[in-house]
């Protein structure tokens, strides 16, 4: 019965780590109330930063945004929800009671959850964006779909082997 369990037990965790298709960088294409090109790179354990290069289709505006972006596993690594917030700048051709719109550059928030099969990234985000300067509006909201080719595919970096040596010592200690 022992040997059952310990198989049952190996077996699982074996497809989890197969199911968990995490990434360090991913791209492709972002869709929504904006559409453009979304660049993802895993920075830590379960952070991430991300450039988006965009067109508005409600404005005739465009945008550079950095983000800074914190993951949580939802029962599997490659499953996440994810927070964080950033910068963007951008460049504008409407014109508001005769005159040129300035140029957007402000902070923006994120808040979504992604799914990575094989080599394939998908997320759904809500994006709120304020303008400090410039933009046809102080504030407006964005939502989107990313899909994302995986480009490199996860690989431990030394802190997590160190974690992990570490972890495997504790256990045998006891």
């Amino acid at each position: 019965m022992k040997k059952i369990l310990s198989l049952a037990v190996a077996l699982a965790l074996c497809t989890t780590q197969a199911l968990a298709q995490a990434y360090n960088t991913a791209g492709g294409i972002r869709l929504g109330t904006d559409w453009g090109l979304t660049l993802r790179q895993r920075v830590h354990e379960n952070i991430s930063a991300e450039m988006i290069v965009q067109s508005s289709l409600q404005r005739e505006e465009g945008a550079l945004t950095l983000l800074g972006i914190a993951h949580k596993p939802l029962l599997m690594r490659n499953l996440n929800l994810f927070v964080g917030g950033g910068i963007h700048t951008g460049w504008s051709s409407e014109e508001q009671n005769g005159a040129r719109v300035g140029n957007p550059f402000g902070v923006d928030f994120m808040a979504g959850a992604e799914i990575t099969i094989a080599k394939i990234n998908i997320s759904w985000d809500f994006k709120p964006a304020v303008n400090i300067s410039g933009g046809s509006s102080t504030f407006y909201t964005q939502t989107g779909i990313s899909l994302r080719y995986v480009l490199w595919k996860r690989e431990k970096y030394d802190w997590e082997k160190d974690k992990r040596r570490k972890k495997r010592g504790n256990q045998k200690g006891r």
